[in-house]
């Protein structure tokens, strides 16, 4: 009997929540990429440098990739490329070439930068390239340079320390022993600066606190005042990596608090920071209005789910790292999500699962590099005749919908003012529909370098 080969089935590309069993629900071999771009790469974070250049050694077809991801910032000034050819491998001169390389980039630079990020590639660990002797030739050639050490390496995509967490930890790679301040606070780790709108500004600004984030350091000489801060905050599971690097080199304290959409937690965050600035916990929460912010939060949001009663809600991993706990929220406000589209599910948010699978467990669990996702009909949006509220740009993607929250990594939304924006953001998305094939084609979404 003949199959037809062309048809189209949804199986394995989603699983009712209830069913899901593990934190790695799919099994993958081929996978798709969406063209939904706003996600940063390492070229996007590694603008976050003040004063800094980016230097990329690797082949012509890799350069492609972040080559374009410069243009489009509009930062190709502070962007070099040198290329890997089959003779530079043939005749092991890497090291030299490097070398040659960057030195040329300088010395035809009108005013050298304050750190130079030196990218290698794939190749160069197959080569088993002596990255310590270049970067020392290039340290005693250029001693008023700081070079930093990185990675474009998708071979270690899946391994303890993948590209992203790596090139985060070498963002703070130049900064060196300093005086502490105890009226300093530092966030590692975030691509985003946490918006003015976040109580957190207020229990630090109120108490006589600097914030110091990367995200808004206008220049190289306040970049190094971070390594004068107390305690480092963060609040991204990747930036994890760097607060523990800097505490083993420069001896500063940190905590992890990462993004809660779950009001205890957000409540105990506090608590936690206010007892670490030996602040008292119970006149911050006053000072800060804390309940009033809370109970404005819900307010925004269970009106909004009575307004939207009629709209389904999809929600996507890129929007926040805890796409679950977003669920979970919004459920408990009155939303109707129908959706999650995530890959993989984080041992941080298990409890979040177990909770969803009792209490909504018709959610249908997506994937997003599963092939299928490249053929499959994105008709839901239509289904539902047009009501469809997307979180994230791959929910909006896979659903067809144009009304969706054009947000990654949380947006900077942090804390019960977070809460408060997204609920903002969530109304105008549902009342103004967008372009979501122009938009979701833009590489890093905020990064504004």
């Amino acid at each position: 009997m003949l199959k037809d080969l062309h048809e189209v089935n949804s199986r394995g590309a989603g699983i009712e929540i209830a069913d899901v069993s593990g934190l790695a629900p799919f099994t993958y071999g081929l996978e798709y990429s969406a063209p939904a771009r706003g996600g940063w790469t390492i070229v996007h974070i590694g603008m976050l440098l003040p004063e800094s250049h980016q230097v990329f050694v690797c082949a012509q077809s890799c350069l492609r990739g972040v080559v374009l991801s410069a243009a489009e910032l509009n930062d190709s000034h502070r962007f070099s490329t040198i290329s890997v050819d089959e003779d530079s491998v043939l005749e092991g001169d890497c090291e030299e070439i490097i070398i040659r390389g960057v030195t040329h980039i300088l010395e035809e630079m009108p005013k050298l930068p304050r750190a130079l990020l030196l990218f290698t590639s794939c190749i160069h660990h197959f080569l088993g390239t002596d990255m310590k002797l270049v970067f020392g030739e290039l340290d005693r050639r250029f001693p008023q340079v700081g070079f930093v050490q990185c990675w474009m390496n998708p071979i270690m995509r899946k391994t303890k320390m993948p590209p992203d967490p790596f090139m985060r930890k070498q963002l703070y790679s130049l900064l060196e022993p300093a005086e502490i301040s105890e009226k300093q606070v530092n966030i590692i780790g975030n691509n985003l600066a946490v918006r003015r709108n976040s109580e957190l500004y207020r229990i630090l600004e109120e108490n006589g606190f600097a914030l110091k984030d990367i995200c808004t350091c206008r220049d190289f000489e306040e970049y190094r005042t971070m390594a004068e801060g107390c305690l480092n905050i963060v609040i991204h599971p990747l930036g994890r990596p760097a607060a523990q690097e800097l505490e083993e080199r420069l001896g500063q304290r940190w905590v992890y608090l990462p993004v809660s959409y779950n009001w205890d937690e957000i409540s105990e965050r506090w608590k936690c920071l206010s007892d670490l600035l030996n602040l008292d916990s119970k006149k911050v929460w006053r000072d800060m209005e804390a309940d009033r912010l809370q109970q404005a939060a819900e307010h925004a949001l269970r009106t909004l789910a009575q307004t939207l009663s009629d709209w389904s809600v999809v929600i996507d991993y890129t929007i926040s790292s805890r796409p679950l706990g977003m669920a979970r929220l919004l459920v408990m406000c009155g939303f109707k999500v129908e959706r999650i589209y995530a890959d993989t599910i984080s041992s941080e948010e298990a409890d979040v699962l177990e909770w969803l699978k009792i209490h909504c467990p018709r959610i249908l669990v997506c994937p997003t590099v599963y092939h299928k996702m490249a053929v499959l009909p994105r008709t839901f949006c239509g289904e539902k005749s047009g009501k469809v509220l997307a979180m994230g740009q791959k929910a909006a993607y896979f659903t067809g919908t144009g009304h969706f929250v054009n947000m990654v990594e949380d947006g900077g939304l942090y804390g019960y003012g977070g809460i408060l924006e997204l609920a903002g953001l969530m109304e105008e998305a549902a009342r103004e529909e967008k372009d979501t094939e122009k938009l979701i084609q833009v590489k890093g979404w905020g990064c504004c370098c």
